[in-house]
């Protein structure tokens, strides 16, 4: 039998890792990044062992680490840069100045020697930007000031470790000649650095534009992704060869392409690798933890994660302060921006190859800011807990709770994009209506515009009565929590059964929820909208407007009928599936027979 390649062993084991590990993270609150860390832990020299090659794994790194900078460079196009200039220069420069010198002070008091202080200090003061986005997204926090000015910093840390990068050969030559060496081989050093970055810059501006567009004429979309990686490989070569950073070139050749009008088709073929090859270099770093040394120093390890979490939460906290961030977005801000980053994995193993400290020290600088990115979810959680509680209504509106006695007939509870249409409809035809709601801000919003709208929880029963739900006639639901929204339900139904609620369901389950407690005017919040942007379909595919409306007519009154159908078995599974089926089923075999007859009507 032939022997297996080692490459695809190595590979398959890499792969299996992820699948298991990043999906049961997930699982557990803890996010993608902390996954592929465990795995890359489990299965290097310090877990089960399955690779041991401690320098296949560090070039398995370089090559994850040039492949993301490249990604980094691609996405950094002029005009973005310009336009967020003063965030991403102005806050950013202090973020990534003020903590590295404070690090770096701090370090030194502890007797550290200065090259390693100094590199320390730049590495931890960067954040994970991969980290942080993923919390924001999943938070919705990109479009708010905190999330914007977060985006601003991490990318001109991303930016600032360039440099950081192109610093490390100058600070290794100082430390591998004890000190000892010359202005004149410094200034060297540094010159051949500028030269070779202009170099690449020039001649990427003069010959990129003309061979991107000889190769695109070629209508091959393969040939054009591998001449792109063709640009990466070559010029992180040639940095090499020059003892720079092969991860610098890999930036500046994004860079040039971003400039390029063929930046667009370039995205759109890497993208879909964009999430693993951060995810294999994250598995590499898990496999390159030196858990001895972290075994062999447990509270220096501690000491260092403590001591420049605090040192960058202070900074960044009084960043927030000074930037005017709403009270309620700091704790999480700082807590982003507070933990390690990937980027301090690429300085720190960067250092050690450099010389400018030892393998040990490089490995409890990486097993510190590992540490910082394994416990933030951790204090995420907490936060959530018990801060932002703290802090809900700090710096907001100070409003008092709905306290005189309504008698409206419509009682409307929520006053977000659901609940704002309903309450508009119903005041422009003179019915009046008394509208709740908790956000504070929402309701000074309302208020601005002449809206009258009460602060008050509906899911409390003396705010209820004062709202006048003993005397309304109808209760409209428009909260966008569903656990709040069943929560209304129940106190309407026990304390005022003479209410007719009309209620908004978030999804399918929500719908069988509402209607298990009676409720039967049930809008689902985005059917009849789909149904709309259906029907503009199926005119723009040459059906006339009285054709598509009835097609969406029938879809409509099928599918609430199916709803009915399903809502008694919507817990079992087995007859749910088996009744979806069979309906779509009779509604395509009716659909087919309408068009038919129509057609036949038509000749």
């Amino acid at each position: 039998m032939e022997h297996t390649p080692t490459w695809l062993v190595n590979s398959f084991i890499y792969l299996s890792a992820a699948v298991i590990a990043v999906p049961l993270s997930k699982a557990l609150g803890l996010g993608s990044i902390i996954g592929y860390l465990a795995a890359g832990i489990a299965i290097g020299p310090w877990g089960i062992g399955l690779v041991t090659d401690v320098q296949d794994i560090l070039h398995f790194a370089e090559f994850g680490v040039v492949l993301m900078l490249f990604l980094v460079g691609l996405e950094l196009e002029p005009k973005r840069l310009w336009s967020l200039r003063r965030p991403i220069f102005g806050w950013g420069s202090a973020q990534v100045i003020g903590c590295a010198v404070l690090i770096t002070a701090l370090a030194v008091l502890c007797g550290v020697g200065w090259q390693t202080a100094l590199v320390a200090g730049l590495g931890l003061a960067l954040s994970s930007t991969a980290i942080a986005i993923q919390v924001m997204n999943e938070r919705n926090l990109m479009s708010t000031t905190s999330g914007q000015s977060a985006f601003s910093i991490l990318l001109f840390q991303d930016v600032a470790a360039i440099p950081i990068l192109a610093l490390l050969p100058l600070l290794g030559a100082v430390s591998s000649a004890n000190q000892a060496t010359s202005p004149a081989e410094y200034a060297q050093a540094a010159a051949k650095i500028i030269a070779v970055i202009a170099g690449i810059i020039l001649g990427g501006r003069l010959l990129l534009r003309p061979v991107f567009r000889w190769i695109a004429r070629s209508n091959t979309p393969e040939i054009f992704t591998a001449a792109s990686l063709l640009l990466v490989v070559g010029i992180a070569g040639l940095m090499q060869m020059v003892g720079l950073s092969m991860a610098l070139g890999a930036f500046l050749a994004g860079v040039l392409l971003a400039e390029s009008e063929y930046r667009r088709e370039l995205e759109t073929n890497i993208e879909p690798f964009k999430g693993l090859l951060l995810g294999l270099f994250f598995i590499a770093v898990g496999m390159s933890i030196d858990f001895g040394v972290l075994r062999d120093a447990p509270w220096t390890m501690a000491l260092i994660v403590l001591a420049f979490l605090t040192v960058k939460g202070v900074v960044i906290f009084g960043l927030a302060k000074r930037m005017g961030l709403p009270y309620q977005e700091r704790p999480v801000f700082t807590l982003l921006l507070a933990q390690g980053g990937e980027f301090a994995f690429v300085v720190f193993q960067a250092a050690a190859g450099a010389r400018v400290f030892s393998e040990s020290t490089s490995s409890l600088l990486i097993g510190a800011v590992a540490v910082s990115m394994l416990v933030s979810p951790v204090i995420l959680v907490c936060i959530d807990k018990y801060l932002l509680p703290r802090f809900a209504n700090c710096g907001r509106p100070e409003l008092e709770e709905i306290s005189e006695q309504q008698e409206a007939p419509i009682l409307v509870a929520g006053f977000g994009r659901y609940g704002q249409i309903i309450s508009r409809v119903l005041l422009a035809q003179g019915v009046p209506c008394t509208v709740l709601d908790h956000d504070a801000d929402m309701i000074e919003a309302a208020r601005n515009y002449g809206y009258r709208v009460f602060y008050g929880d509906a899911t409390r029963l003396d705010l209820l009565r004062t709202a006048g739900a003993a005397k309304a006639k109808v209760l409209v639901i428009a909260v966008d929590d569903v656990e709040q929204s069943l929560e209304v339900v129940d106190l309407a139904r026990e304390h005022f059964p003479q209410l007719q609620i009309v209620a908004r369901a978030r999804d399918v389950t929500h719908w069988n929820k509402l209607r298990d407690r009676g409720v039967m005017l049930v809008q689902r919040e985005l059917f009849e909208s789909s149904l709309a942007s259906a029907q503009s379909v199926l005119q723009l595919l040459g059906q006339s407007p009285l054709q598509a409306q009835q097609m969406t007519d029938r879809f409509r009154e099928h599918n609430l009928e199916l709803f009915e159908k399903l809502h008694p078995h919507y817990r079992d599974q087995a007859k749910l599936v088996a009744t979806i089926k069979q309906g779509r089923q009779q509604l395509e075999e009716q659909m087919a027979q309408e068009r038919q007859q129509s057609k036949a009507f038509g000749n």
